[in-house]
C-alpha cells in the first residue's frame, strides 16, 4: 500500500478526531476540572472504544445491523440516553475544583463506551471505512485503524490539554460553572444528530 491510500486516511483520521463532538466536549471539561491525567485515561478509553468501533464496523457489523429491524433506533435511543446523562452530570456540576476527587473525573469505560453510543464515531468509521477501504482486502481495514490509533488519541489529548490551558483562567467556581453548563447545553444539542436519519 502506497503513500496515496496512507496519507488520506490519516488526514481523514485527524479531521474526524479533532473535529467537535460529544467526546471532544467531555475531553475539554475533564480538562478544566481534574488532573491531566485523568483526562488521558479518559482519552484512552475513548480511543480504544473507538478502535474496536472501527475495527468491527470495518469487519461487518454495520451492513449487520442495517438488516436486523430496529438495530439502529435501539442504537440511536441507547446514545441519546447516555449522552442527556452525561450532559445532566455536567450541568449540575458545583465548579469546585476537586484535585482530591480525581475518582469522578470520567474514566476509561466511560470513554469506551461513549464512542460505541456516539454518532460522530459510528459515521467517522461507516465513512471512512466506504471511502478508503475496498470492502475487499482486510489488511486495508487494520492499516486505517493502525493510522486511526496514534492519530486520535493525540486529538483528543489536545481537548484534555485545552481545558488544562484554560483552567488556570477559571479558577472561580463560578465562572467553571458557566463553562460547564454551556458544554452540557452543547453535549445534549449534539443528540439532535442522533435525531437525524
Amino acid at each position: 500500500m502506497t503513500l496515496t491510500l496512507i496519507l488520506p486516511m490519516a488526514a481523514f483520521a485527524l479531521a474526524a478526531s479533532i473535529s467537535p463532538g460529544p467526546v471532544n466536549l467531555v475531553c475539554l471539561s475533564s480538562g478544566t476540572r481534574y488532573p491531566i491525567s485523568r483526562g488521558l485515561i479518559f482519552v484512552t478509553g475513548a480511543t480504544l472504544g473507538f478502535i474496536a468501533l472501527f475495527m468491527t464496523i470495518g469487519l461487518g457489523l454495520y451492513s449487520a445491523l442495517l438488516a436486523l429491524p430496529g438495530a439502529a433506533t435501539l442504537l440511536r435511543w441507547a446514545g441519546i440516553a447516555f449522552l442527556l446523562y452525561l450532559s445532566i452530570q455536567l450541568f449540575r456540576d458545583n465548579g469546585q475544583l476537586p484535585e482530591e476527587h480525581a475518582s469522578k473525573a470520567p474514566g476509561f469505560m466511560t470513554g469506551a463506551i461513549m464512542q460505541w453510543l456516539n454518532p460522530k464515531a459510528w459515521l467517522a468509521s461507516a465513512s471512512g471505512i466506504g471511502a478508503y477501504t475496498s470492502g475487499q482486502d482486510v489488511r486495508e481495514v487494520f492499516l486505517f485503524a493502525a493510522l486511526y490509533l496514534p492519530i486520535c488519541w493525540l486529538s483528543l489529548s489536545c481537548w484534555v490539554y485545552t481545558g488544562a490551558y484554560l483552567r488556570r483562567f477559571i479558577q472561580r467556581p463560578r465562572t467553571l460553572v458557566l463553562i460547564n453548563r454551556a458544554l452540557a447545553v452543547l453535549l445534549a444539542a449534539s443528540c439532535i444528530y442522533l435525531l437525524i436519519d
